[in-house]
């Protein structure tokens, strides 16, 4: 299938790994010129024929910085992925283990940096090259917005936010010429649900269980009805069809196997 994306230009943060890495790869096979934003570059990214932009999503100028760094490299953006989040693991776990009262502004704070304010900063600074390449933005929001209970409570709050932010998008730019949508993975076999210090191994610990008995446990929790984990590989084929010529707008699309407290 021609997905009608060669030539076009893409700005994809946290680029460097998991599910963004996935699409920066698939991007690329598709011919769209990428411009990634992470605070770190991984070697697997640098063997990319990409334009890899180190920064702090995080802050208040760190997403500016990347637009205005892609628009100089490319000339302008046709596609825009807020793919970013997570951080750092152990900033995670209070947010998974302690209650309303304990879990501080700060956590608050970051969880919304990162995972909602960086996405409103990057599509505002972008939106002037978007408006005029008719362009669309996909954001990375998580299927824990939908069942907060399931923590890290901070995390999901701020992802539900995101998700709002989309139809906010939609709904004022979408007569303009420019589409949005979100992507809501369920657990996706990256670093964060495998790696012994992400943030499930880092959980684990936390209460003392072994991860990968405690990773078994989360995933009978969800109750995914295909009975397994998604790969990075599969959001990022959603991501990238949903960038092409289509009239899907304003929507949602979970990619979680089919979660039973989700449906």
């Amino acid at each position: 299938m021609d997905l009608q994306l060669a030539g076009k230009t893409a700005v994809v943060t946290g680029g460097s790994k998991g599910v963004g890495l996935a699409t920066t790869r698939l991007l690329l096979a598709e011919g769209v010129k990428v411009v990634t934003g992470s605070r770190s570059i991984t070697p697997e990214l640098q063997q990319l024929d990409v334009t890899p932009v180190s920064v702090d999503l995080s802050t208040p100028e760190g997403p500016g910085r990347l637009i205005e760094t892609a628009i100089e490299t490319m000339g302008g953006i046709d596609f825009l992925i807020n793919n970013v989040g997570v951080g750092n693991a152990q900033d995670m776990v209070p947010g998974a283990t302690r209650m309303l009262t304990d879990l501080p502004d700060s956590h608050w704070m970051h969880a919304f940096e990162l995972h909602f304010y960086s996405a409103l900063r990057a599509i505002r600074a972008g939106l002037p090259s978007l408006l005029e390449r008719k362009g669309v933005v996909v954001n990375v929001s998580s299927s824990s917005a939908r069942m907060v209970s399931g923590g890290p409570y901070d995390y999901s709050v701020a992802k539900a936010a995101l998700s709002a932010l989309t139809k906010v998008v939609a709904e004022q730019y979408g007569p303009l010429g420019v589409r949005a949508v979100t992507v809501s993975p369920g657990p996706v076999e990256t670093g964060v649900f495998t790696d012994p210090e992400g943030f499930v191994g880092s959980l684990a610990a936390a209460k003392g269980l072994n991860h990968h008995t405690f990773a078994d446990q989360l995933m009978k929790q969800i109750g995914s009805s295909t009975q397994r984990i998604t790969a990075p590989e599969e959001v990022a084929r959603l991501i990238v069809f949903l960038l092409s010529p289509t009239n899907i707008h304003g929507a949602e699309y979970l990619i979680d196997g089919g979660a039973i407290k989700h449906l």
